[in-house]
């Protein structure tokens, strides 16, 4: 369950820090300004998704689609809580099945045996 619990948190961390690395460009003057530095934010993230992969796919036994569909699930729903948060995007219904759909799909993963 460590392994789970770290892949979580490193997919988590890399989506999050993804996102604004992203989209800041829409919301401060800096980050369009400076698109070569947060290209090299690129290194250090994918670091995070690499620890993400390999915890996850460590805790079921090196089967590798669970890393896979619980990275994209924790990055549709971190990008769902940020557009919110920031843009004041709401959820009509296509994204809030979507939504759905991906917290299902980590659950599929996490818990069907």
């Amino acid at each position: 369950m460590k392994n789970l619990i770290l892949g979580l948190a490193y997919f988590l961390l890399a989506h999050f820090v993804t996102w604004f690395q992203l989209n800041g460009q829409f919301l401060w003057g800096w980050f369009q300004k400076n698109t070569l530095i947060l290209a090299l934010f690129g290194i250090p993230i994918s670091y995070l998704y690499i620890w993400g992969t390999k915890y996850t796919v460590q805790h079921f036994d090196g089967i590798m689609w669970p890393a896979r569909f619980i990275g994209f699930g924790c990055g549709i729903v971190i990008y769902a809580v940020l557009v919110g948060m920031f843009f004041k995007e709401g959820i009509n219904l296509k994204t809030l099945v979507s939504l759905s759909l991906s917290v299902l799909l980590i659950f599929i993963q996490v818990f069907w045996k």
